[in-house]
């Protein structure tokens, strides 16, 4: 699990678009921001703040990373991509998170949300990961899924059948997400699939800056 001990300079490297509209200084919304998607809850992040002296409300910091928009880097040229999705429960109705891992480095490369598990949303997946990455000479590990192994063929990329060893990059990443999203039930109760997305995006730049 990601933890406070863990952070670093490295996760600073964020910029927040919105301070003009804030009254918080700058570095408490940034520690706000690392603490709570290093793994701490909402309370546990305000209490942290409170002895700094800054008196905030569970909601504020749930607002400074939402509008923070966290984004994962492109230009990546792995040699090889550990590629999976699995089931993230919605308020009532499942979703399905895709994510590409380097297993080299175990860093996040894309993530996205999607409402089913087709090929055609796996092709989709490709694409966007293909404009935002050099992996058109990447080996793609994946499982069995004929989605996976359909959308690799069309898109002309070279993939190998692999269900354990780099591939555990992947599920680790996935292990992480669900222990937390079990923890924080808040975080998928209630919300639009935007936010949720949103949510995920910053837990992948949190994941990359804390490895």
């Amino acid at each position: 699990m990601l933890s406070s001990d863990r952070l670093s300079g490295d996760s600073d490297r964020f910029e927040l678009e919105f301070l003009e509209r804030e009254a918080t200084p700058e570095p408490v919304m940034k520690l706000g921001i690392r603490l709570h998607l290093a793994g701490l809850s909402l309370s546990d992040t305000v209490s942290v703040l409170d002895i700094l002296g800054v008196d905030r409300h569970r909601s504020t910091v749930h607002r400074w990373v939402q509008k923070a928009d966290l984004q994962l880097t492109d230009g990546a040229d792995p040699n090889h991509l550990a590629v999976d999705e699995t089931v993230i429960q919605l308020n009532d109705e499942r979703y399905w998170l895709y994510a590409a891992i380097d297993p080299d480095t175990n860093r996040l490369l894309h993530i996205r949300l999607y409402p089913t598990r087709t090929t055609a949303i796996t092709l989709m997946f490709l694409s966007e990961l293909r404009e935002k990455h050099q992996v058109d000479d990447a080996v793609f590990l994946v499982d069995g899924a004929p989605w996976l192994q359909a959308a690799c063929h069309r898109h002309g990329l070279r993939f190998q059948h692999i269900t354990h060893g780099n591939r555990n990059a992947v599920e680790d990443i996935f292990r992480e997400v669900k222990q937390r999203t079990n923890q924080f039930s808040y975080m998928f109760s209630h919300v639009e699939p935007s936010t949720a997305e949103n949510r995920l995006q910053a837990f992948a730049f949190a994941w990359n800056q804390l490895i």
